[in-house]
């Protein structure tokens, strides 16, 4: 361990109450997507404190602190914590204000991204640096609260669902070379996770159907049903399974929003909210037209209209081509007592989905998870164990990996850059979203009413 290493983790562990505090708080203060408002103050105030710029207002809560001023010499990393929660009303800690629940561990994330400023703003260290460091606050990275998200859309307020997606299409990585990003696991068998596979790309969708309401006892010939319409679709989503290839490890799953008003009343207003998952933008465009076609076909088939709203969801991560810096750090971390670290290789695949695989399409992301949670994640089980291992580690593994990627003027974060292949350029990124976002309709067209 070199001495600046040293000077990185006595920082941290001097800073831990405050470090821990902040964590605890953010966790009793859960707040939803875009509407992270206290969370954000408290995120930018704690930079203000430490002499940094903070930009913030960026997609509505984001915010940028930057360790050495704007357009300094070197490579420029961004550290990333997340700002918001889940809807989870019945967890015991649950915010009673916003009925938001951190069964996610964004708070954890946030958290280490302030121990990590508090750590590399030493200026010792920061000297230490040959380029800068940006901690970064990224709203709304759970794809929720879908009216909410398109009301600001429509609005003009945010365009995207993803935190991450909107701070892209707003040019707020333009300026970054590298990203680390962190999430929290509940797999206490280990302390740290290096997280370096794919993921799966998705797309949203709130799907109404039109019907025409009616007596369902007395006079059902006079309904259109809009419940059958959309049972039939998702009947129609089942048989097309067999379509889709195991390799793309295509996902589509959903729930009603609205399924009716009476059990007597035959239902002319119906809502799902639907997700279509795929291995590949390729794989997910072709599932979306498979599903969209279903859904059409319920409608036409019972002569109901439908309106299928589409919103671009997450991409692909892509895996790292150099884990050095992370792997150096994790060493740092544990040389007083060894750590229990797993690898997810390259060549592994989750189905779940992270707007972090939007970052990592331009740029360079390395990204880690740390353990000190119990129970199941998005389930309000979900508790804090070892704030050690949940806070203070991933602050040191976040300050540790900058200084690894940008020690020895900066070898580390110049190579990277240099082998790093992107999938997307920020323009084509947003051309993809943009032809993934809008709205397909099916009028209604009812047979006329036969008169008794």
């Amino acid at each position: 361990m070199d001495k600046i290493e040293q000077k990185i983790i006595e920082t941290i562990e001097q800073n831990r109450e405050k470090i821990v505090e902040f964590g605890r708080d953010i966790w009793h203060h859960a707040e939803l997507g875009y509407r992270e408002f206290r969370t954000a103050e408290k995120f930018n105030a704690l930079l203000k404190e430490l002499g940094m710029q903070v930009d913030e207002e960026l997609a509505i809560t984001g915010a940028k602190g930057y360790l050495k001023p704007k357009g300094s010499e070197g490579p420029t990393v961004a550290v990333i914590g997340e700002l918001d929660a889940l809807p989870i009303a019945n967890h015991k800690d649950t915010n009673p204000e916003t009925g938001a629940a951190h069964c996610c561990g964004h708070h954890a994330q946030l958290t280490a991204t302030i121990g990590a400023a508090l750590a590399l703003s030493v200026p010792e260290v920061k000297e230490a640096l040959g380029g800068n460091v940006v901690f970064m606050s990224a709203p709304s990275e759970e794809f929720v609260d879908i009216d909410y998200k398109n009301g600001l859309r429509k609005e003009g307020k945010a365009r995207y669902g993803g935190g991450k997606c909107e701070l892209i299409r707003i040019g707020a990585f333009e300026d970054i070379d590298v990203a680390l990003g962190h999430h929290s696991d509940t797999d206490n068998s280990n302390d740290a996770i290096i997280m370096n596979c794919s993921s799966n790309v998705f797309v949203n969708k709130t799907v109404k159907f039109k019907g025409r309401k009616a007596h369902a006892a007395g006079f059902p010939h006079k309904g259109v049903d809009a419940l059958n319409a959309a049972e039939l679709a998702l009947h129609g989503i089942a048989l097309q399974r067999e379509s889709f290839r195991d390799a793309d490890t295509v996902r589509c799953h959903g729930y009603y929003l609205k399924g009716g008003d009476a059990v007597n009343i035959i239902a002319d207003d119906v809502v799902l909210e639907y997700c279509v998952r795929a291995k590949t933008m390729e794989a997910v465009i072709d599932a979306n037209a498979k599903v969209d076609r279903c859904f059409k076909a319920g409608a036409i088939a019972t002569g109901c209209g439908v309106e299928i709203e589409t919103l671009p969801g997450y991409f692909s991560t892509q895996p790292c081509p150099d884990v050095s810096a992370l792997e150096a750090a994790l060493a740092a971390a544990g040389e007083k007592k060894p750590l229990r670290v797993k690898e997810v290789p390259a060549s592994a695949h989750i189905t779940g989905s992270t707007d972090f695989g939007d970052v990592s399409a331009i740029m360079p992301l390395i990204q880690f998870y740390t353990t000190g949670l119990t129970g199941e994640l998005h389930n309000n089980n979900v508790e804090v164990v070892d704030e050690d291992i949940a806070y203070i580690l991933p602050a040191k593994l976040f300050a540790l990996t900058a200084y690894h990627l940008l020690k020895d003027g900066a070898a580390g974060a110049k190579h990277l850059v240099d082998i790093y292949e992107p999938k997307l350029t920020r323009e084509t990124y947003v051309d993809y979203m943009e032809k993934m976002l809008g709205t397909t309709t099916v009028e209604m067209d009812p047979l006329p009413i036969l008169e008794d």
